[in-house]
């Protein structure tokens, strides 16, 4: 980075505000500027500062997080991550991130301790990430309708699908477009907080044709189905002896920089579907996907990658594309037709 990010921390609690002050310190390119107690004094701050980014938590008195994201991205959007403890406000945190936030950040648990401080890395890496995102593309997902499609050409048996900042949104201008009669189950790997993704799941399914739920063990792989991994667990697929295929959900490996991770997804389908997956790697930050990208070319499988224009992180469908494993890029708006064009 050429230049300091200047932040403003929001937080009801003193303690959280100063632990998070002492979290962003230990690197050189961030600052915090200011802070504030809850959504009302959050505005006058941001509006007096003008910060590159806003840590914010959701639960507060008087005027909260979400109400805060609201008004602020109403008056200039700025990028807000989320900072807040997770299965308490899950609802909340969905909520925030339709109103504009770019991502979440799960508080532990034991706040007035020294786990507080596991987290800065992620905090970091996540708050550089946001200050590049284009507030443009931070936005509510496309509304159209699916597309008429009824002639598929059965070319692939599993839809694969990687994702992380900037995401949540993302996926929900793709699934809902996809028709009832999609012919081919899909699995997808969103980068989430533990606590967010059954919640996540169920407002996917609620805006969509096909049957949305957080994956659970020995599920039976159909066509009509979209699987969203479970947070904290990676989702594989296993063939059973009489040949269907089913989830599993493991928290191995361990060494992985995800759980779950978009690589360990991939090289699972790759090694049970063989040539018959189609992956798709969506906005987000790292290199996640990479790897398994090459798992699902080296069986003869097909990959799509998200185009940079359309992208909150270009990281992720970067990796894929500058390992020349991408076959095909599309922006946003015409990523579910490039689906429907393949299968």
């Amino acid at each position: 980075m050429d230049r300091v990010l200047r932040v403003v921390v929001v937080d009801d609690s003193a303690y959280i505000r100063k632990v998070v002050k002492e979290m962003l310190s230990r690197s050189p390119f961030l600052e915090v500027v200011g802070t504030a107690r809850d959504g009302e004094e959050a505005l006058e701050v941001v509006d007096r500062l003008k910060p590159d980014v806003v840590t914010c938590d959701l639960i507060m008195p008087g005027s909260g997080g979400i109400e805060f994201i609201r008004r602020q991205m109403a008056v200039r959007p700025v990028p807000i991550v989320v900072l807040s403890v997770s299965g308490e406000s899950s609802e909340r945190g969905l909520s925030a991130l339709d109103a504009g936030a770019v991502d979440i950040v799960q508080k532990p648990t034991a706040l007035a301790s020294e786990k507080v401080f596991d987290i800065a890395d992620e905090l970091i890496a996540t708050i550089k990430a946001a200050a590049a995102a284009p507030m443009a593309r931070v936005r509510e997902p496309l509304h159209a309708a699916g597309p008429a499609i009824s002639t598929f050409h059965n070319r692939f048996d599993l839809v694969v699908i990687g994702l992380s900042t900037g995401g949540t949104q993302a996926l929900k201008s793709v699934i809902p477009r996809l028709p009832a009669d999609f012919p081919v189950p899909i699995a997808v790997v969103l980068h989430m907080p533990i606590g967010y993704t059954e919640a996540y799941a169920k407002r996917l399914d609620d805006a969509s044709a096909l049957t949305v739920i957080e994956a659970r063990e020995g599920e039976e792989v159909r066509s009509g189905m979209v699987f969203v991994a479970r947070a904290g667990r990676h989702l594989t697929f296993e063939r059973d002896a009489r040949g269907t295929v089913r989830t599993r959900l493991d928290v191995s490996p361990l060494d992985t920089a995800h759980r779950p991770s978009v690589d360990i997804m991939f090289q699972s389908a790759a090694a049970v579907y063989g040539s018959r997956v189609l992956g798709l790697i969506m906005t987000g930050m790292g290199e996640d996907g990479r790897d398994g990208a090459a798992w699902i070319k080296a069986q003869g499988g097909c990959m799509l990658t998200e185009a940079e224009e359309s992208c909150v992180v270009y990281g992720m469908p970067r990796s894929v594309v500058d390992a020349g494993l991408s076959d095909y890029s599309a922006p946003l708006e015409l990523i579910a037709e490039a689906i429907l064009e393949r299968i």
